[in-house]
């Protein structure tokens, strides 16, 4: 006679003992979107180069991770490790310039929708090693992400514009964004495909989350000295075409290195490690998609709530499809001890994570 499974009591379901880091993905993403908003504010009021004060951010950030995570103590890292972070660092500092010309040009809500294009590398992956069921999945997914792209470039999450929108004017303290193209669309969609590349080459290197701190530490040093010389030329061409002094905002420096750069790097780490969630997933875009729809009431933006839920809808659903099938296997091998992160480690050796 089989006798009744025990009834754990330490610690109720996993819904329930996952509910503080649940709170704490939503809160650092809040804080983390609270200082895109701030510095699109300053860059569009004052102007200032967008090289320049990403560069300016950087410099303390990469201070701060290697004072935190000290990469030169412990274990001593090998150059198959050291030497792609390197790498990555490069197309770290390639991925601010771009998202960075992405929020001036198309505004917060776009640039931070446009992150989530990483997740065509999910259909990459089933070109690469799926199967060819799945192939049509993540190419139907992947026409739903361009579909939502291209609403949001013809301006269907702003008021003046949205097809559902009914308001005739708006009022006079909202701040009217603009109808873009989809060539302007792609510099951040751009931005957020190299954001999911480094992430990739970040797991592969990194096989424990110790390490993958170190290394990103590494990572972040090395961006900041690649993106040097280049923040050196825009200041050189600056000055000597203007002389004009910009205001400095401490509230959009210290917020963009704080929340922007160092807190969602832990958040986010966090909830890939003891939620299994990554960033361009249905559940990372819908806590996101919440937050910016506070920031935009908040900063009293041109914006449409319908229009925006329809985008965000179809975004959600293409990055659903285009993750299939990474999700199909984590679902159909997953264990019960899985707290280590070794698990997700032989997944994401598998197959081409987003």
């Amino acid at each position: 006679m089989m006798s009744p499974k025990p009834i754990s009591d330490d610690g109720g379901s996993p819904h329930f003992r996952h509910t503080p880091l649940q709170i704490i993905h939503v809160v650092g993403n809040f804080l983390r979107i609270w200082s895109v908003y701030s510095m699109y504010r300053y860059l569009t009021q004052t102007g200032a180069s967008v090289v320049l004060f990403i560069f300016g951010c950087l410099v303390p950030s990469s201070i701060l991770f290697l004072l935190l995570q000290k990469p030169w103590k412990g274990r001593p890292l090998s150059n198959a490790q050291v030497v792609p972070s390197l790498i990555n660092g490069a197309i770290t500092a390639v991925y601010f310039i771009l998202w960075g010309k992405g929020l001036k040009s198309c505004g917060p809500l776009r640039a931070i929708m446009a992150e989530y294009s990483g997740a065509v590398l999910g259909v990459l992956s089933a070109v690469l090693y799926g199967r060819r069921g799945h192939v049509w999945k993540k190419v139907g997914g992947l026409i739903a992400m361009l579909a939502s792209f291209y609403f949001l470039s013809q301006g269907w999450a702003l008021a003046t514009f949205s097809p559902f929108s009914f308001r005739d004017s708006l009022d006079s303290d909202v701040q009217a964004e603009q109808v873009l193209g989809m060539s302007q669309m792609m510099i951040p969609i751009l931005a957020g495909i190299l954001s999911a590349l480094r992430r990739v080459i970040a797991r592969r290197v990194s096989l424990k989350n110790q390490l993958k701190r170190r290394l990103h530490a590494i990572t972040i040093a090395s961006a900041t000295c690649f993106l040097f010389p280049v923040a050196m030329w825009d200041l050189i061409i600056g000055s000597s075409g203007s002389s004009v002094e910009l205001p400095f905002s401490a509230w959009a420096f210290l917020s963009t290195v704080l929340f922007g750069i160092i807190l969602i790097f832990y958040v986010d780490s966090i909830a890939e490690e003891k939620l299994h969630m990554v960033f361009s997933s249905p559940r990372h875009l819908m806590a996101a998609g919440g937050c910016i729809i506070v920031m935009e009431m908040v900063y009293k933006m041109d914006f449409s709530l319908a229009g925006f839920v329809i985008c965000s809808s179809i975004l959600g659903f293409g990055i659903y499809e285009a993750t299939a099938l990474e999700r199909g296997r984590k679902n159909s091998f997953q264990k019960p001890d899985v707290s280590n992160g070794m698990l997700d480690d032989e997944l994401e050796m598998s197959s081409l994570p987003t």
